[in-house]
């Protein structure tokens, strides 16, 4: 498994399958979890891990989407922000 499958493994798990394979969530969810994937997969593992800590900073369009996925009953990055920690962090990245 690449680095690249790994982290989006875990991202499926504990954020986006939950929204995607729901009958309540809105359709404004499902399509901004499907941007969020697809600007992920754009992405070499170390983007990916910096497109994550900029979600969870705080860009103006991530702010929003963090508040409607809450609003809506759903994990959001935030809920999965020490387990990201420690398994994706910068010796994960360097190593082969």
């Amino acid at each position: 498994m690449t680095k690249e499958e790994e982290i989006m493994e875990f991202l499926n798990a504990k954020v986006f399958d939950p929204v995607l394979s729901s009958l309540s969530a809105s359709q404004e969810l499902k399509t901004g979890i499907r941007y969020t994937i697809m600007r992920l997969n754009e992405r070499e593992a170390k983007g990916m891990v910096s497109y994550f800590w900029s979600a969870i900073s705080g860009t103006d369009r991530s702010i929003g989407f963090s508040a409607k996925l809450k609003k809506e009953g759903f994990n959001r990055f935030e809920e999965a922000i020490e387990e990201f920690r420690v398994r994706f962090d910068d010796r994960w990245l360097r190593k082969k």
